[in-house]
């Protein structure tokens, strides 16, 4: 999906015309399927609410609560979906590249630092869903879970909504500079992936030594 901020505007607001209710609909399922099937842009579609928000086309609050209420709908069922089937599975399997004592040592490290992670985890693209799922696999409080990341969608929503209000004739720029930084964090993310399971590799071959 390679649509600007604008023309996902321009959408919505034709979908005026069925009725705002399809509005708000339209921008809780496209903020509800960017955690479960990322990278779909769900940012833009922030962007584009808060443009819409700007010329009083829609509610700054009931827009809020279309982001929050589908983003956190879908970080939600990826984290239960990690903490029913996830953790069991790994466990159970006891991969080489994936151990058991992985699976414990990365439930340890997340209850010590997990609430940090998750309130930052709406500025970490790339990390978004799968924080969930790690969060879920580990067996995190779901009570801390929703709090958390709830908390990290009320500050990223309105960071991403009060820039688009204030700047509404350089929305595209906006997204521009979004593009930018999405593309150098998922690159940084996917070395570190790598390099992670490079020695991941590497130690396992050591340990037959």
């Amino acid at each position: 999906m390679t649509e600007s901020a604008s023309q996902i505007g321009e959408y919505l607001d034709y979908l005026f015309t069925f009725g705002s209710f399809a509005v708000y609909a339209v921008i809780f399922i496209a903020c509800f399927i960017e955690n479960v099937f990322p990278p779909f842009p769900g940012d833009t579609f922030i962007l584009a609410a808060g443009g819409l928000v700007a010329v009083d086309r829609l509610n700054p609050y009931l827009a809020a609560l279309a982001v929050i209420a589908g983003g956190m709908s879908s970080v939600m069922l990826v984290y239960y979906l990690g903490r029913r089937y996830g953790r069991d599975f790994f466990l159970r399997k006891n991969y080489k590249y994936f151990s058991a004592d992985d699976i414990m040592a990365m439930e340890s490290r997340f209850q010590r630092t997990g609430a940090w992670l998750l309130i930052f985890s709406r500025f970490i693209v790339g990390m978004r869903s799968a924080l969930a799922v790690v969060a879920g696999i580990g067996r995190y409080a779901a009570g801390r879970m929703f709090v958390f990341s709830t908390i990290s969608y009320l500050l990223f929503v309105s960071l991403l909504m009060y820039i688009a209000f204030r700047l509404m004739k350089e929305i595209d720029r906006i997204e521009e500079i979004f593009v930018t930084y999405n593309r150098v964090v998922w690159t940084i993310v996917i070395v570190a992936v790598i390099g992670f399971v490079i020695w991941k590799i590497m130690k396992a071959r050591n340990s037959k030594r």
